[in-house]
């Protein structure tokens, strides 16, 4: 093994072992380790404030993704998962989702539960991770709920940017990105030239939702002013709203929504053009 992974494994393994003497509450159990595109995983299950057991996929000092184990299994951990489903308050009759970043599967399992006749398309760059979700996050579950519901749920294993430049143009109703190379966003889902294409993968009254994170401690916006900047070349209406996890949060979530449309939302965070970043664009990368 390369000593940078050495390395990274021996973060991990110390971050769990911390993580756990810090909470009486918290067990590690079953743990097992991975070897991801992203460097060295473990998926262990542990308990949540409340005591619940919680199997979660862990790199770095970062939880990629978490589920709840027996009859809360398809409910999502954790708030910004939770907070994707305003999509279809959003888009009552949305019928095509696209979700980038697949994780632990945690929004589409939700929509397998609650909204069985949509048709999800999830794209995840990571073969390994996609086994782990199969293997410990209840994917093939959630396959086929949305199945037996009439839908379908498609796992594609792609790099994000690449399937989204391909897709057909007006083919969904709703986007949803969620991708990160450990604790990084991936940048091209977070370019100009990305943002258009989601406008263009969208129908005329799709919405376009992503996950992004403050840094150093949700002092540092900066990524997210540049996110909404960048947004903003390709979508008439950005808005910003709170989804963060303040139990298991180091750091603060935040839902940035993209329409071609104004919609309805009351709690969106007001900002003006001083906040707004610099834009990303594909040559920066």
């Amino acid at each position: 093994m390369p000593n940078g992974n050495r390395r990274r494994l021996a973060a991990l393994v110390a971050g769990v072992v911390a993580a756990a003497a810090l909470a009486r509450r918290a067990l590690v159990l079953d743990a097992h380790l991975l070897r991801t595109m992203a460097g060295p995983a473990l998926v262990y299950t542990t308990r949540d404030a409340d005591g619940a057991p919680l199997r979660v996929l862990r790199t770095g000092d970062v939880y990629q993704s978490a589920t709840y184990l027996g009859e809360r299994r398809m409910e999502p951990p954790f708030a910004y998962h939770r907070s994707f489903a305003r999509a279809f308050d959003l888009v009552p009759d949305a019928r095509r989702l696209l979700v980038i970043g697949g994780g632990g599967f945690a929004f589409p399992k939700l929509v397998a539960t609650e909204h069985p006749r949509v048709r999800t398309d999830a794209v995840e760059v990571d073969p390994a991770v996609v086994e782990a979700a199969r293997r410990w996050f209840f994917l093939d579950e959630a396959i086929a709920t949305q199945r037996a519901g009439g839908g379908e749920l498609s796992v594609i294993v792609d790099d994000g940017r690449r399937f989204l430049d391909r897709a057909t143009a007006g083919s969904y109703d709703v986007m949803v990105v969620d991708a990160f190379v450990g604790s990084e966003p991936v940048a091209s889902l977070a370019t100009a030239e990305a943002a258009a294409s989601a406008r263009r993968a969208l129908g005329p009254k799709g919405v376009y939702l992503a996950n992004v994170v403050s840094r150093e401690g949700g002092a540092d916006v900066g990524f997210l002013r540049g996110a909404v900047a960048t947004l903003a070349t390709a979508f008439a209406h950005v808005s910003v709203v709170c989804a963060t996890d303040e139990a298991r949060a180091g750091e603060d979530n935040y839902l940035v929504i993209a329409s071609a449309a104004a919609l309805d939302l009351p709690d969106a965070i007001a900002y003006d053009a001083d906040f707004l970043g610099p834009v990303l664009r594909d040559a920066d990368l």
